[in-house]
């Protein structure tokens, strides 16, 4: 089992930024694959950004690329989501998850954490 909790959301005003946090426990973190997902009111769950067990390769949906910056510390056993540039349409809940293996689509994650909500206003 892989514990994630997920921090760092808040409102803030278009343009600005946020960092997201996601810390975990239990199997060893540096072995997962790390994601981040999101999903706004009424709309279904949808991929953010993807980072292997090394950090050495990273994948971003096409909305967030150049924007957002997903990192990992595996010895603080965290996942990081940088967040510039923010718009309203970015408003939604993110969620962090664990995937054994390299993975971009939300059902081939083992584990989530319970979500961080962020609002951003015009």
């Amino acid at each position: 089992q892989v514990q994630l909790v997920e921090s760092g959301g808040g409102l803030v005003q278009a343009g600005g930024s946020l960092r997201l946090s996601c810390a975990a426990s239990g199997r060893t973190f540096s072995r997962y694959a790390m994601g981040w997902f999101r999903q706004a009111p009424g709309k279904e769950r949808e991929f953010v950004a993807a980072i292997t067990w090394s950090g050495g390769r990273t994948y971003y949906a096409d909305s967030v690329k150049g924007r957002f910056t997903i990192s990992r510390d595996n010895a603080k056993e965290t996942v990081y989501l940088q967040m510039n540039s923010l718009k309203p349409e970015d408003t939604a809940v993110y969620y962090c998850a664990a995937a054994r293996l390299w993975a971009v689509r939300g059902t081939e994650y083992d584990y989530w954490g319970q979500g961080t909500q962020v609002t951003v206003s015009s």
